[in-house]
């Protein structure tokens, strides 16, 4: 996969969580999950764009981390909403898969740019 690939299948995530949680039920617990996903879902897509633009691998390394977490913190809220039944929906099982495709993307990515950069 590409970068400018990666980089439209990140916004599209993001784009596609904005979407689910505009379906969300209105209450107080709601509200507060859907500030979290809503940042960190948007957060793996523009995290990803600075990535592209990294300097060095080791700046690379540490701006995928970043990416890294907030798609892992977007698969806790997606998995939250699945539990707590505020959706059931064909969007949500398909956004649970790609939050998991994404991280282990990003995981596998980190572990090839670390292994290359301690054999230097």
């Amino acid at each position: 996969m590409t970068n400018d690939e990666l980089k439209n299948r990140t916004k599209h995530f993001s784009l596609a969580v904005l979407n689910l949680i505009e379906q969300m039920p209105n209450s107080m617990s709601t509200r507060v999950v859907i500030n979290q996903i809503a940042k960190s879902a948007t957060s793996v897509g523009a995290n990803y764009r600075v990535v592209c633009r990294a300097r060095s691998d080791k700046e690379f390394v540490a701006k995928l981390n970043i990416v890294l977490e907030e798609a892992d913190e977007s698969q806790f809220w997606l998995e939250i909403i699945k539990e707590k039944n505020w959706l059931n929906s064909s969007e949500l099982e398909f956004l649970l898969k790609e939050s998991n495709e994404l991280v282990a993307i990003f995981v596998s990515t980190l572990k090839t740019v670390n292994n290359r950069i301690n054999k230097n």
